[in-house]
């Protein structure tokens, strides 16, 4: 209670109190004239006194019975005034005064429970506008920046001391402030004691002189300044430290220093390991960059190393001038840049040095303007690497035409050789129809001239034919290889007769050889499990291919004999050895309840599939409208295993091997089940007539599949980062190259129209590798 008076009647004293005691604190009394500062005094002691008095008066001390009082009331039914109380009603009574006897015990047992009570010093109501926090936050400000022993001062400036110098005497004031990329505070250089003085580079001194002209001079020799001299009893200057030199102020209470300059370092940066990559081509190399006070930004520049080039093949040739590949090094986002290690990811899998010898040089850039260089740092710039024979022999001719356009015609020479003998190569239509029309558009630019727009279309055009080659076979015998166990797992089911098992059998037999032959397709000699294709060499060891052959034929053999139960036993563990195989293809959780991302995949790679072979009729009618119309220009871009009727007599590129007799005969080159369909459309002369309705029905075809793709990207799951954003975007502009090839379609532009779905297909195979990046 007394805490409680003491403070509602003595804040408005305490806080005058922190008021007058601030300024003093900070030394302004020493800085005034002795006027101001005997006013500042005058009031300063009238608040004091008259908060004093007031609170004096507003103050009484707490009687015991006010206390008692007090605590009373904090207990419920008041027992400490009950057990002062007497009987006033029923006295005499013995039942009455049983009664008031037993209430007087329960009063005593609750003042047992009685405890001292807490003050509470809130004064809020009192001072509604918070006056009280105002003083303290501004003596709190004084202790932190200023200095108690100020206050000592004051009888100084009573007696008109320090405000005598001020006024009369001279005085001055200095401050050094180091740049402010240095993070160093400002010193004050009236509280720093004659000597060395150790200062940054760049530092800027300020001074300030007090009292009669002449009287205090400036004399220094940091700055280095030759023109621009003021005189040395100017009353205000400043200048730089840009060397290390004296630094004086003569005159009553002078001082000097011996100033030594702090010089900023060039920052340095190192390689701290060699640089790494992925099968897909992502290369990491880590670094780490120092500086004195911080680096501001860095970059890496790649150049090639020409001495270090196999100069062979298509690299013997003298390359065509290329500016180095200048990259911004990754910088961190917060935190200490003066000492940091951080790792440049980036995928050069598309840059004409990409898998070529390279130098590699870092340098850095602090504030200040300097800069540091690594030392240039030898190695194979990593890219994408192939697997795929075909798809690695397309990104060699692509190397070789980025290195030099004069290249262009031994590329477009090579090219035609790859695609000479394409039923060995080539899976389906699609990709053959790519590999014709680069050669085309190639030797177009090597007979006109092959500028630098040129050569990017064609670089371009070569890389996304190498992505489908590499992406496509492993997927497509993977696919092929599901269906033959599903079929077979149906005929265990459902019972089947011998011949029927046979078949059955026969086709998971070359389904799995197939999927096995893409897998070791796909292997380079000497790899090791360092990247994210399979080791074969480890499943070679453990299961071959003779084992895996001769567990085929156990099932066919128990089938054969009714005993199912057994067969479905050996049918599921070599499902489950395939599964392993493709858990090594980065692919595992396949077997399992899929999730819609799982069923959103495939029912993407289905789209892709009914695309291809809508592609792939619509060439066939193309080419059956050039043989009916009797036009041999329309010829030479004929795919090989297709029938013609003018074959050698229009294409001067075309190959010995290429023609192939009428009548139906199976070509080079020709998908499988399309036996009998050339045949069939060949020499019945009825092409011209069925064409109109047969455009209408690819029409309706290429409608279905804009619109079941439409419908499955609006039934994709919820995809975050930049990976979902790419496979958004390209099932849109895959979507859009189905709408665009449906218009050709409709207006009977079969070559618009092919062009349209190859768009469709590429768009649809980046949007399923961003769909998968994401959903992982």
């Amino acid at each position: 209670m007394a805490a409680e008076r003491i403070t509602r009647a003595f804040w408005p004293f305490w806080t005058v109190l922190f008021v007058v005691l601030a300024p003093l604190i900070f030394g302004w009394h020493e800085r005034v004239g002795i006027t101001l500062f005997w006013s500042f005094a005058v009031l300063s002691a009238l608040a004091l006194l008259t908060t004093l008095v007031l609170g004096a008066r507003r103050f009484r001390w707490p009687s015991r019975a006010e206390a008692v009082d007090r605590v009373d009331a904090r207990l419920p039914g008041r027992p400490i005034a009950t057990l002062a109380d007497s009987q006033a009603v029923g006295s005499g009574d013995p039942a009455s005064e049983a009664v008031w006897r037993a209430h007087l015990r329960r009063m005593h047992d609750r003042t047992r429970e009685a405890r001292a009570v807490e003050p509470d010093l809130r004064v809020s109501d009192r001072d509604p506008y918070g006056l009280r926090f105002m003083a303290l936050l501004f003596f709190v400000c004084a202790l932190l920046f200023g200095s108690l022993l100020r206050v000592g001062t004051v009888a100084e400036a009573a007696g008109g001391g320090t405000g005598a110098v001020v006024a009369t005497g001279p005085t001055w004031e200095g401050w050094v402030e180091p740049p402010a990329y240095t993070g160093k505070p400002t010193l004050y250089l009236n509280d720093i004691p004659e000597g060395i003085l150790n200062v940054p580079e760049g530092s800027q001194i300020t001074l300030r002189l007090y009292g009669e002209v002449g009287e205090l001079t400036v004399a220094e020799t940091v700055s280095g300044r030759v023109d621009e001299i003021g005189a040395a009893s100017e009353a205000s200057q400043s200048f730089l430290v840009n060397q290390s030199g004296t630094l004086s102020i003569d005159g009553d209470s002078g001082m000097s220093w011996d100033v030594r300059v702090i010089a900023d370092t060039p920052p340095e940066v190192e390689l701290t390991g060699p640089i790494e990559s992925d099968a897909m081509g992502e290369a990491q190399q880590p670094f780490r960059a120092m500086d004195d006070y911080g680096v501001q930004s860095g970059t890496a520049e790649i150049a090639l190393d020409l001495s270090a080039v196999d100069r062979t093949h298509g690299l013997s040739a003298d390359p065509d001038p290329r500016d180095p590949l200048v990259i911004d090094l990754p910088m961190p986002f917060s935190g200490d840049r003066a000492d940091f290690d951080e790792v440049l990811i980036e995928d050069f899998s598309e840059h004409p040095f990409a898998n070529l010898p390279v130098t590699m040089t870092l340098d850095v850039t602090d504030v200040a303007g300097q800069t540091g260089v690594a030392h240039p740092e030898q190695m194979v710039l990593p890219g994408r690497r192939f697997f795929q024979p075909v798809a690695r022999a397309v990104i060699e001719q692509r190397r070789d035409l980025l290195w030099t356009k004069d290249n262009g015609k031994r590329v477009a020479q090579i090219l035609r050789a790859v695609s000479y003998e394409p039923s060995d190569l080539f899976r389906d239509e699609t990709t053959y129809l790519r590999v014709r029309t680069i050669i085309r558009r190639l030797e177009r630019f090597n007979e006109f001239g092959m500028d630098d727009a040129a050569q990017e279309e064609i670089a371009q055009a070569l890389w996304d034919l190498a992505i489908q080659l590499e992406d496509g076979t492993l997927a497509d015998a993977r696919e092929r290889l599901r269906r033959a166990q599903e079929r077979l797992a149906e005929a265990m089911r459902n019972g089947a007769s011998d011949e029927e098992i046979a078949e059955l059998m026969q086709e998971l037999r070359e389904a799995t050889d197939d999927y096995m032959q893409m897998l070791a397709d796909q292997m380079e000699p000497g790899e090791d499990n360092g990247t994210d294709q399979p080791d074969m060499s480890q499943n070679t060891m453990e299961f071959t291919q003779d084992e895996l052959q001769a567990l085929m034929d156990r099932i066919q053999e128990l089938m054969e004999e009714g005993r199912m139960a057994e067969a479905q036993e050996l049918m599921e563990q070599l499902n489950q050895l395939l599964e392993n195989m493709r858990i090594t293809q980065g692919e595992g959780g396949q077997g399992g309840p899929r999730t819609p991302g799982q069923q959103s995949m495939e029912d993407l790679a289905e789209t892709l599939r009914d695309q291809e072979e809508l592609s792939d009729d619509a060439f066939r009618d193309l080419q059956e409208r050039g043989q009916q119309d009797g036009q041999p220009g329309q010829q030479q871009g004929q795919q090989p295993g297709q029938p013609g009727q003018e074959q050698g007599q229009g294409q001067q590129g075309q190959q010995p091997g290429q023609q192939q007799q009428q009548g139906g005969q199976q070509g080079q080159g020709q998908s499988p089940g399309q036996e009998g369909q050339q045949g069939q459309q060949s020499g019945d002369g009825q092409g011209g007539e069925n064409s109109g309705a047969n455009e209408g029905t690819l029409t309706e075809r290429q409608r279905a599949l804009r619109q079941e793709l439409d419908r499955l990207r609006n039934g994709l799951p919820g995809l975050d980062g930049e990976a979902g954003e790419r496979a958004e975007q390209s099932l849109d502009r895959a979507e859009g190259a189905m709408e665009g090839a449906e218009d050709a379609l409709d207006q009977g532009d079969l070559a618009e129209a092919i062009d349209r779905q190859a768009e469709a297909m590429d768009a649809l195979r980046d949007g399923m590798r961003a769909l998968g990046e994401a959903l992982a």
